[in-house]
């Protein structure tokens, strides 16, 4: 698959916010902006990978630690990385972790720390960064969602219904936030092939059975999710709000 990829000239110099930006797709992401010359500033939990990606990246960056299930340790971690480099233009949702339970053993401590870590911090998010946005006078917010509910998958219940629930906050937003000219969108992967994955799930059983069914027969790298946030954060997509974009090879 060629990597000859796009340049877009909208997002030099853009301020973009990721969460969950150390690792996976936030990193291939965080990659992608800082080599369209966009200064990234990035949230995560994990320390060691968030320096380390900072060190790597080329540019004016910035990194703020923080557990994103504390609602008000993440909105200082906004405010650091928006006096480092700006207010945002771009908010990226991606933070999210789709560790597998038992339905039969779910307590209700468990399904709202779920939520917590997969839902709850998005709105807020939005909510911390949107008013920055607005003096702006735009920008882009881009939720990261989920093939998991689409495709009726079994194994975490809490987790898809989640990740459902980010195409209602897409668009309630989307209607919120229009008249600022902030667009709303969810990007939808598949199961993508992330370090994370291929340490826990993947085996040559279950990747077979999901490339099956998968119109394309290749398993999805995460940069071509990263490739799709990219798009819908420049003004290629100036018109595109409350919509999803599925990066799933054809599998829903």
């Amino acid at each position: 698959m060629t990597k000859d990829f796009a340049i877009y000239p909208s997002l030099n110099g853009k301020t973009v916010f990721i969460t969950g930006g150390a690792g996976g797709i936030g990193a291939d992401t965080a990659r992608g902006f800082a080599a369209q010359g966009a200064k990234v500033g990035f949230l995560d939990i994990n320390a060691d990978a968030g320096h380390a990606l900072l060190a790597e990246l080329d540019g004016q960056h910035a990194f703020a630690q923080c557990d994103l299930r504390d609602i008000e340790a993440m909105r200082a971690a906004f405010a650091q990385l928006s006096d480092t480099l700006g207010a945002a233009d771009v908010l990226v949702n991606n933070a999210a972790q789709d560790d597998r339970h038992d339905w039969r053993e779910v307590t209700p401590e468990y399904w709202d720390e779920r939520m917590a870590t997969n839902i709850r911090h998005m709105f807020f998010a939005i909510q911390s960064v949107a008013p920055g946005m607005t003096e702006k006078g735009g920008g882009s917010i881009i939720n990261l969602g989920s093939n998991s509910w689409w495709e009726c998958g079994a194994g975490f219940p809490a987790y898809a219904t989640a990740k459902s629930a980010v195409h209602g906050l897409t668009r309630t937003m989307a209607r919120e936030l229009g008249d600022h000219r902030i667009r709303v969108n969810t990007v939808v992967p598949g199961w993508i092939m992330t370090d994370r994955q291929k340490d826990l799930w993947v085996t040559p059983e279950a990747l077979a059975k999901q490339v099956d069914r998968q119109c394309l027969p290749d398993p999805i790298d995460p940069i071509y999710v990263a490739r799709m946030v990219l798009f819908l954060a420049s003004d290629d997509a100036a018109m595109c709000s409350a919509g999803n974009f599925m990066v799933e090879g054809g599998s829903i």
